[in-house]
């Protein structure tokens, strides 16, 4: 490679991972055992006869989903009290010993049948650490445990899109902390379910460092390699439960992951992107006193914006209730958040402009940028800074723009500018910095009837698969 920005750029996603990209926004889904019990870290000693859900409808949980413009779910199918959704041939700590349709229930099928009934992707929450399973602690006998129930989820319940690993790692029974076989973990998935992304503890999607649903003013998908060692993610993860921790902002520190800066004395890069995950709630599993703490309409636009808006993927936990339903209040705030997002992008009029750039080649024309597919626009290679206008015939009054850009040719723009033409000349309107699988652009009002992107530096030369201008509502 001649020079740093080529070599980031030679990182690219894999065909897995840019699928991973289109969801942007999908849900988890925290129900088990802790949500009987009043709990948020159960103990690995439960009653499985208090697990008694009466009422207990996957097609609910789904038709809330897909009615909220989710496209995937996350079912946590065994959490760190090791009790099981589905009946799990190799423990006895699961649905097949609950009330629940006296035994025969299997919650993760139910759930499974229903994502493919919504038409949403499914997949699969997996504890490592297990607190129940008394050969957890014996490192090469609990691997072959783990990887047992693993390949039950993943060979049992058709197509998985993610199987997420949580980085908690305590202590076993025996007082010994459990080696994971990572590597061993990953082959089955990729034997098994090949288009499925290892997120978390995994080598395809990056935990965003908080449970906050604070985000990174840059977010890069192009880091160190050193950041995807599990070991390090599991130090980092949540070991105890506690309020504190999951109201945790991003340090300082973490704040720049891939900047040339960061990145010029890095030797091994990978393509990791970053997924946000978050509650609906103060918790992760269903308390009752909570009813009345569902996050505000506006903080979760913020929090959309700052995550589906800023190159990162957002995964929105919605706990279930101890009926088996996602309760009122939750089911209400979704729909509250949908409408928002459908009327604030009901009208996008780039199909309207005449589009020029500064620096257009026919191979990629500009054209492109004005729907979402695999066409897109790329400025000649060796241009950093480029300009791509849309003149319009009428004056529209706008306040949001949504870039995308060619995630197949890696992640390249840096710093760009927004500006409109007005009454009172042309001014910037928006300054940014990345933009990824995505960038919201919010900014106050403006009657245009020009608006031009003018990307400042880039990396080789920038790439526009989608913009989309949007008008007031």
């Amino acid at each position: 490679m001649n020079s740093l920005a080529e070599r980031l750029v030679s990182v690219i996603p894999s065909p897995r991972q840019l699928k991973w990209h289109e969801l942007k926004y999908y849900a988890f889904i925290h129900f088990g055992m802790n949500t009987f019990y009043n709990s948020e870290w159960g103990t690995g000693k439960e009653d499985p006869q208090r697990f008694n859900p009466t009422e207990l409808d996957t097609d609910q949980w789904c038709h809330t989903l897909k009615e909220a413009g989710m496209k995937a779910v996350i079912l946590t199918c065994k959490h760190h009290d090791g009790f099981c959704l589905w009946p799990s041939k190799y423990t006895e700590h699961s649905v097949k010993n609950s009330p629940y349709k006296d035994g025969n229930g299997d919650i993760v099928g139910e759930m499974a049948a229903s994502c493919k009934k919504y038409g949403l992707k499914f997949g699969v929450y997996l504890s490592p650490w297990d607190m129940h399973e008394p050969c957890y602690g014996d490192s090469p006998k609990y691997n072959e445990y783990f990887v047992k129930q693993l390949t039950e989820l993943l060979t049992q319940y058709g197509e998985i899109f993610s199987v997420w690993f949580d980085g908690a790692c305590g202590e076993g029974p025996n007082g010994k902390k459990q080696e994971y076989d990572w590597e061993l973990y990953h082959q089955v998935i990729r034997e098994h379910q090949p288009d499925a992304v290892a997120a978390i503890c995994g080598e395809d999607v990056r935990w965003c460092g908080n449970e906050a649903g604070h985000c990174r003013k840059a977010e890069w998908n192009v880091v160190p390699r050193r950041l995807s060692k599990q070991e390090t993610i599991a130090e980092n993860s949540q070991q105890e439960d506690n309020t504190e921790f999951r109201e945790r902002p991003i340090t300082p520190m973490d704040q720049d992951l891939g900047s040339r800066e960061v990145l010029k004395d890095e030797k091994d890069l990978i393509w990791y992107p970053a997924e946000v995950d978050t509650s609906i709630r103060p918790g992760w599993f269903y308390h009752e006193s909570e009813n009345d703490h569902v996050k505000p309409l506006e903080k979760l636009i913020e929090i959309f914006y700052n995550s589906v808006g800023g190159n990162a993927s957002l995964l929105l936990n919605i706990p279930v209730d101890t009926r088996g339903l996602i309760h009122e209040a939750d089911v209400q705030r979704l729909k509250e958040l949908s409408s928002y997002l459908k009327k604030t992008f009901k009208e996008c009029i780039t199909e309207k402009a005449h589009i020029t750039s500064l620096h257009a080649q026919a191979e990629y024309p500009v054209q492109h940028v004005t729907t979402r597919n695999e066409d897109y626009y790329k400025a000649p290679d060796g241009t950093e800074a480029d300009t791509i206008c849309f003149a319009f015939d009428d004056v529209y009054e706008i306040n949001h723009i949504v870039l995308e850009e060619a995630l197949a040719l890696s992640q390249r723009i840096e710093k760009f500018e927004i500006l409109a033409e007005t009454e009172e000349g042309e001014k910037v309107i928006y300054e940014g910095t990345v933009v990824g699988s995505a960038k919201i652009c919010k900014f106050e009002a403006v009657k245009t009837s020009k608006i031009c992107i003018r990307v400042l530096e880039s990396r080789v030369s920038p790439t526009l698969r989608f913009v989309g201008i949007y008008t007031v509502q």
